[in-house]
């Protein structure tokens, strides 16, 4: 029986649920909405999850940063001081730790073992649905295609060379491992992380955090291998989530100017009511954005989105 693998990947709100739990009513809920699929290639789809967890890798960093300003004599004055421990630190000091390779290395590793251990039986026609969320969109796609890591000499570099083998259509070896069929990004910060290529002036290389000539192989190779169709990828966004942006046409502009490898769509998860219209641009939904922003694991429309996909 072949299977779809559900391979999930976390924002920085997942620390206090721990490991690898954060996905379990997301994918229950995949579960019940595709029990019913018509068999399909020689006998029905099993699904399966691999909820990949890095939240913990930051901790003992980040611990000590908050430490070292609650002693400052200004820190019971300033404004917001829920908001900058729970949000703006952890996200931004996420960004900033996994950035810099010593840590990155440690959450790459991690990643690399709990992939290894999820895909360790899969067949020629198993594939793999990515379901990313946050700061984690751009942990994989930075391993899958920056070049930031192609230096023989980093301490991450085979590990990420182990994980691209592992995916179709990825080099050094684009011809062999298991296919991705679709994308589903949550309350993604690609747009922003998009900013890093900028350089200088069309002399320039290429930043080492691109990661679109790599991005553009796979399409190309999905595309081929799909037999013309193109790679669904869904982007949900929380109207009310700081951290979300639209990527329809963003990404369209980076690697498929011609419409012809992705059908690509962003969709909004709640709609705002007469009382949200009135708040929407005031600070009170701001400092709500947590909340918002970790919402996607729960929603209905986000599972029956992914479901369709799963369904055809």
């Amino acid at each position: 029986m072949a299977t779809d693998y559900i391979l999930f990947i976390h924002g920085v709100s997942i620390r206090e649920q721990g490991e690898a739990r954060y996905a379990d009513q997301l994918f229950k809920q995949l579960q019940n909405n595709t029990r019913d699929r018509q068999s399909r290639a020689g006998g029905d789809r099993q699904l399966k999850k691999i909820a990949l967890y890095w939240g913990d890798v930051n901790d003992h960093e980040q611990k000590n940063l908050r430490t070292k300003l609650k002693a400052s004599s200004l820190w019971e004055q300033m404004w917001f001081r829920t908001f900058r421990e729970q949000q703006i630190i952890q996200f931004a000091g996420d960004a900033a730790l996994y950035i810099s390779r010593h840590v990155g290395s440690k959450v790459v590793n991690r990643l690399k073992t709990q992939a290894a251990e999820g895909l360790k039986n899969i067949q020629p026609d198993d594939c793999v649905h990515l379901v990313t969320h946050s700061w984690g969109t751009v942990i994989l796609f930075d391993i899958l295609f920056a070049s930031r890591w192609d230096e023989p000499r980093l301490p991450a570099h085979q590990d990420v060379m182990d994980i691209r083998e592992a995916i179709y259509g990825i080099n050094p070896n684009p011809d062999k491992g298991i296919k991705i069929a679709s994308i589903h990004t949550m309350g993604s910060p690609v747009a922003i992380f998009t900013l890093t290529n900028v350089v200088a002036d069309s002399n320039d290389s290429r930043s080492s955090h691109d990661i679109t000539p790599k991005l553009q192989n796979l399409l190309e190779s999905l595309y081929t291998a799909r037999h013309g169709k193109k790679l669904p990828w869904t982007n949900y966004v929380h109207p009310g989530d700081p951290i979300a942006y639209p990527l329809k046409e963003l990404m369209t502009d980076l690697v498929d100017g011609g419409t012809k490898y992705l059908d690509i769509k962003d969709v909004m998860i709640q709609d705002r009511g007469f009382v949200e219209f009135f708040t929407a641009q005031s600070l009170l939904p701001l400092l709500n954005g947590g909340k918002a922003h970790g919402s996607y694991w729960e929603n209905n429309k986000v599972a029956q989105e992914i479901s369709s996909v799963l369904k055809r």
